[in-house]
């Protein structure tokens, strides 16, 4: 029995349950591709009925020009969701029309009169005044500049003290990291965002591509290894700082591969992002594994979601 593959994030709003992620493009630090090349990629996942996309966290760009490109050349009833950020990163006064501009500033960027999802990511909570960003992102949003606004990495104090002072529909989701290996937001954030019946939007899910069959039967790599990509230096960090051993996570790879066998030979990647529903042998099987490694307790080591940012 396959789970549902749309969830309503918002009223009149029906998304995929699998986003496609474009940091990659974010930067030319992480790399580049033609343009072309880019929106072949693009119009081959929206063909495969991945019609959500979501930008990088930390700054207005590339990303987003990409994005607003491809969607507006596309008929306006098969135009993807676009999800962008806003972050505030560095100590500023919050106008309204300082955030009037970032928000104009990404409706250039996407070509677009109203962006679908706008996420707040704030640096220092010392600064309360993110209270004071939502509120005027609540008017850009009555101005019809926004659909919707979320969060990222947002900690679960900070979600339940926003979405409590704001009250119902201000809010409809949070964006942190959450896979089996970072399991931090079962420890609260969840349970918060239901009580909200806001949604957490996971990203990580497949800690940077370590959560596949590639890496099965692989030797450890190098951290700084050329081979590596920024996200996979991150989430091998979090492999074998936070969580366990190389070793154990091949456990854990071979696992989900004996998972996925059963299941008419599926990768491990559609069982580490559940695309079918698991039966209790396939949920034990890998609790078994978890109990081995230090997840349970990275909500201290780490600290609770987005904690890894502000450090």
């Amino acid at each position: 029995m396959q789970q549902e593959t749309h969830f309503t994030l918002a009223p009149a709003t029906r998304v995929p349950r699998i986003w496609t992620g474009l940091w990659q493009i974010s930067s030319s630090a992480w790399g580049s591709a033609p343009a072309q090349r880019v929106r072949d990629a693009m119009a081959n996942y929206v063909a495969k009925g991945y019609t959500a996309f979501d930008t990088v966290a930390d700054h207005s760009g590339p990303a987003e020009d990409f994005l607003g490109q491809f969607i507006k050349n596309l008929p306006e009833a098969a135009r993807p969701f676009g999800a962008v950020k806003w972050a505030v990163v560095h100590p500023m006064e919050i106008t309204f029309n300082v955030a009037e501009a970032a928000i104009d500033e990404r409706r250039t960027r996407m070509q677009t009169p109203r962006l679908d999802l706008l996420q707040l990511f704030w640096q220092d909570y010392q600064d309360r005044s993110y209270f004071t960003a939502l509120k005027h992102l609540l008017q850009l949003r009555s101005m019809g500049k926004i659909r919707s606004i979320g969060l990222c990495n947002f900690d679960t104090r900070r979600t339940d003290e926003i979405c409590t002072v704001l009250g119902p529909g201000a809010i409809v989701s949070n964006q942190v990291q959450f896979s089996i290996v970072d399991v931090r937001p079962l420890h609260g954030m969840c349970d918060i965002c239901e009580r909200h019946d806001i949604k957490v939007l996971a990203y990580g899910t497949l800690c940077g591509g370590f959560l596949t069959d590639q890496w099965l039967g692989k030797a450890e790599p190098e951290l700084y290894s050329s081979g590596l990509t920024p996200s996979q230096r991150k989430y091998l960090d979090v492999i074998l700082k936070a969580w366990g051993t190389w070793e154990l996570f091949q456990v854990l790879l071979r696992a989900l591969r004996d998972i996925a066998d059963r299941h008419e030979g599926v990768s491990i990647a559609n069982v580490a992002v559940f695309e079918f529903t698991l039966t209790a042998r396939d949920k034990a099987e890998i609790e078994a594994v978890l109990r081995q490694s230090k997840s349970a307790s990275m909500i201290m080591s780490i600290g609770d979601c987005g904690a890894e940012f502000r450090r």
